[in-house]
């Protein structure tokens, strides 16, 4: 089964890093995803750009309304997510207590994804 890690963070806290604690982190990630990628599990990684970058789209009555920024009413922001291959939830569990490493604040949301392309074949 697919699973994504969404990451969530306080953004202003993370890019507010000194250099040495993100490439500590980042280099931590990177360790832990190549193994995953070694069995074939890892799929789309990707770090979101601030989400003063962010657009939303607001479905309603009426005409959609395009808005700046995320809106989205929370302390912690979503700031990346992994997308891993698992044959069961307390796989993905391990993976992303082991990913999180020594990081003291922010969290990992699991969900299993259910990939939707008619016809086409999934392939990591």
């Amino acid at each position: 089964m697919l699973y994504a890690i969404l990451c969530y963070n306080d953004e202003a806290a993370v890019e507010a890093w000194p250099r040495e604690t993100e490439e500590a982190v980042l280099g931590h990630r990177m360790k832990v995803q190549e193994k995953l990628a070694a069995k074939g599990k890892l799929g789309a990684v990707a770090r979101l750009m601030p989400t003063t970058a962010a657009t939303t789209l607001r479905f309603g009555a009426g005409e959609p309304v395009v808005l700046d920024g995320p809106f989205a009413e929370t302390k912690e922001q979503l700031l990346g997510f992994y997308v891993v291959e698992a044959d069961s939830l307390d796989e993905v569990i391990a993976f992303a207590t082991e990913l999180h490493g020594s990081e003291l604040r922010g969290s990992f949301e699991i969900r299993p994804l259910r990939v939707f392309r008619p016809g086409t074949p999934l392939s990591l």
